[in-house]
C-alpha cells in the first residue's frame, strides 16, 4: 500500500522558493538592464568612463545576465521539482540537497548582495529566508512526527 504525503509547510515553503528563484532567473532574462544605477555607483564610473566603456560592457552584461538568467530558472524549476516529490515525501537525502543549494544559490546570492550593498540586499535576504524556512520547518515536522 503507498504512504500518502500532505502538503507540510517545509514542502510548500520550498516550493515557494522555487517558484521565486524562476521569478528571479526570468527577470535576468527578460527584464534586467545591463547596467543599473547601483552598478554604475559601486564600479565609480565616471560619465567620461561610462561613455567609453558602457556600450561594450553593457553587450558583454548581456550575455552574462542571459546565463545567469537561465542557471537560475533552472534552478527554481528543480528546486520547485524536489519541493513535490522527495522533500515533501520526507526523504533526508532531499533535505540535504535543498539545504546545500539554498546556501549555495540564494543564500550565496543574498550574502553577496549584502556585502556590495545592493538596492536589493533585502529583498534577496527576504528571498533566502523563505529558502531557510523551509528547512527549519522540515526539522520540526520530523520532530513532530517522531512523537
Amino acid at each position: 500500500m503507498r504512504k500518502e504525503f500532505g502538503w507540510p509547510a517545509s514542502s510548500i515553503l520550498l516550493a515557494l522558493s522555487g517558484t521565486i528563484l524562476v521569478g528571479v532567473g526570468c527577470y535576468f532574462l527578460f527584464v534586467r538592464p545591463a547596467l543599473l544605477p547601483e552598478d554604475i555607483r559601486y564600479m565609480s564610473l565616471t560619465p567620461a568612463e561610462l561613455a567609453s566603456i558602457g556600450p561594450r560592457l553593457a553587450k558583454w552584461l548581456a550575455h552574462v545576465f542571459n546565463v545567469m538568467g537561465g542557471y537560475v530558472t533552472a534552478t527554481g524549476v528543480l528546486t520547485l521539482t524536489l519541493a513535490v516529490t522527495a522533500f515533501r515525501q520526507r526523504n533526508t537525502l532531499a533535505l540535504a540537497g535543498a539545504t546545500v543549494a539554498g546556501v549555495v544559490s540564494i543564500g550565496w546570492m543574498a550574502a553577496v548582495n549584502l556585502m556590495i550593498n545592493s538596492d536589493f540586499k533585502w529583498v534577496l535576504l527576504g528571498f533566502a529566508l523563505i529558502w531557510a524556512a523551509s528547512i527549519a520547518a522540515f526539522f520540526v515536522e520530523a520532530r513532530r512526527a517522531i512523537r
